[in-house]
């Protein structure tokens, strides 16, 4: 079995790491672009164009199904990926965890990049699934960017600044970047008032890891032989994880890294 994730860069980090704790046997192809991150400035076409190289790349590796582990190569790029890769290749796209966080009930703050923050993709899952409680948007400008570079001081900024726009009585914090979910614990700790109930976080790794799972028919088997190996590929070349990556549980928790072609 052999799943392939495609991000703009660390971001995918999350959800092929939940793919590996379900299914350690399973090889893993990650598909990113970082030199030519951030992506949430450029342009819908522009997007669509670098997600789809992404997603090419991934797919000349013949995997079983592709995660489009960004969530903002799923606003403008799922339809276009889906268009030219199935029926042949399974295609899974993340959306932000609107859904649950508002079924618990309200209120709630979905932290996500400027681009994503106020645009109609996100105020239609606003809409959809959380017009019954009280939602507030919060732009988190340079988040993505820093958990990239793994910069603690930038995350430690642009973390304090979000957590100072988000409500101190929100129940729930939608992460709605991928990036964002490297750095829960330290996003919990900066929302977190010691006076009211725990803060639950929402994220999307594992819901999208079962997701592409039952696309092709398999299962959890988080008990089988850690067998799977891993593949990265930046901008379609085969290479190692950034050091950035391994930084994060999340890098550190998969297959052994695949040597670098010449």
């Amino acid at each position: 079995m052999k799943i392939a994730l495609m991000d703009s860069g660390n971001g995918l980090l999350a959800a092929a790491a939940a793919v590996h704790r379900l299914r350690p046997d399973a090889d893993l192809v990650l598909s990113s672009d970082p030199a030519s991150m951030p992506w949430g400035p450029r342009t819908p076409e522009d997007v669509t164009e670098r997600a789809l190289a992404c997603a090419r790349a991934a797919a000349a590796h013949r995997p079983d199904a592709l995660i489009i582990a960004c969530n903002t190569a799923s606003v403008h790029a799922l339809a276009a990926i889906r268009a030219e890769l199935e029926p042949e290749l399974p295609v899974i796209g993340t959306v932000p965890a609107i859904k649950p966080a508002a079924a618990d009930g309200g209120p709630i703050a979905i932290w996500a990049t400027p681009a994503t923050t106020g645009s109609p993709y996100q105020r239609g899952l606003i809409r959809d699934f959380a017009s019954h409680v009280e939602v507030t948007e919060v732009p988190c400008p340079g988040l993505a960017d820093a958990v990239q570079r793994a910069d603690t001081d930038a995350i430690e900024i642009a973390v304090k600044a979000a957590a100072a726009a988000t409500p101190r009585h929100v129940r729930g914090v939608v992460l709605g970047c991928t990036h964002y979910e490297l750095v829960a614990e330290r996003i919990r700790a900066a929302v977190q008032d010691p006076s009211q109930p725990p803060i639950e976080l929402y994220h999307s790794a594992t819901a999208v890891a079962a997701q592409a799972l039952r696309r092709i028919g398999a299962y959890p088997a988080p008990d089988a032989e850690p067998s799977g190996s891993l593949t990265v590929l930046f901008g379609g070349r085969e290479t190692e994880l950034e050091p950035a990556s391994l930084t994060y549980a999340e890098g550190r928790s998969l297959p052994a890294v695949r040597a670098a072609r010449p």
